[in-house]
């Protein structure tokens, strides 16, 4: 086909999707919801008394919190189902570019991340007061964004193990857990020491570090390293899950 052609069916995949996930509630409304829930509660009601930085750390927390939830469900919970359903054979069938499908969810999982992403930084700015200037607050909006792709190659591989009706509570144990085990809940190092040790094993940890240099509480001089790491993990879990898909479609 012509590249026009090529061009086209991939921006018709990516925007088929996206108004497929808007579209559904059950899906869109906790993705929105639980971040600015939690962040309004635990950031904004009772941030002050934290302490002055409190605000600022849970802006960044909440952000690497609520930007997991668009790849983990929208590629592992959808996948799930759509191979259940015969929906995935049915595309696969279709004249269409390979790796359309692929990026159309990638594409709906960066737009809900980039509504979060919004979102948790017009409470932040306009009700918790938080100081942040434009650099700032333009670099953790390319971090939430950019930081759910790991997600979206974790929620693949996970979508090519699970069954669809199972698929809802498997991927909250992964998903609640590792936001838990990397400290997006509650500061590290109050933490019992052994999961400390354990928490640079989560891509979460290390988007949420990069989302609090971002904000100015971290350091950035492990920034490349960080992002080194969540590349490593985005490449290790699509191969594993293409490697699976091949096996058993």
């Amino acid at each position: 086909m012509p590249r026009s052609r090529v061009l086209r069916a991939y921006l018709e995949e990516a925007r088929a999707e996206c108004l497929r996930y808007l579209r559904s509630p059950g899906f869109l409304i906790p993705t929105m919801l639980l971040p600015t829930v939690f962040y309004l509660m635990f950031g904004i009601f009772l941030g002050r008394a934290n302490g002055p930085d409190a605000p600022r750390y849970l802006l960044a927390a909440y952000g690497t919190f609520g930007v997991m939830a668009p790849g983990l469900f929208g590629f592992g919970l959808a996948l799930a189902m759509e191979r259940d359903n015969g929906l995935l054979t049915l595309k696969r069938a279709l004249p269409m570019p390979p790796n359309a499908y692929l990026l159309g969810k990638m594409s709906m999982a960066m737009v809900v991340a980039a509504c979060v992403a919004i979102l948790l930084l017009s409470m932040a700015t306009f009700l918790a007061h938080v100081p942040l200037t434009g650099a700032q607050m333009l670099a953790l909006f390319f971090t939430d964004i950019l930081g759910v792709l790991p997600f979206c190659a974790m929620g693949l591989w996970l979508g090519t193990l699970l069954k669809g009706q199972g698929a809802p509570s498997l991927v909250n144990l992964v998903y609640l857990p590792m936001s838990f085990l990397s400290g997006l809940w509650f500061p590290l190092n109050i933490m019992p020491r052994f999961i400390q040790e354990i928490a640079p094993i989560w891509p979460s940890y290390h988007l949420n570090r990069l989302a609090l240099s971002a904000v100015g509480l971290g350091s950035t001089d492990g920034t490349l390293v960080r992002v080194i790491v969540l590349i490593g993990f985005t490449v290790a879990f699509v191969g594993l899950a293409a490697r699976r898909l091949r096996r058993h479609g």
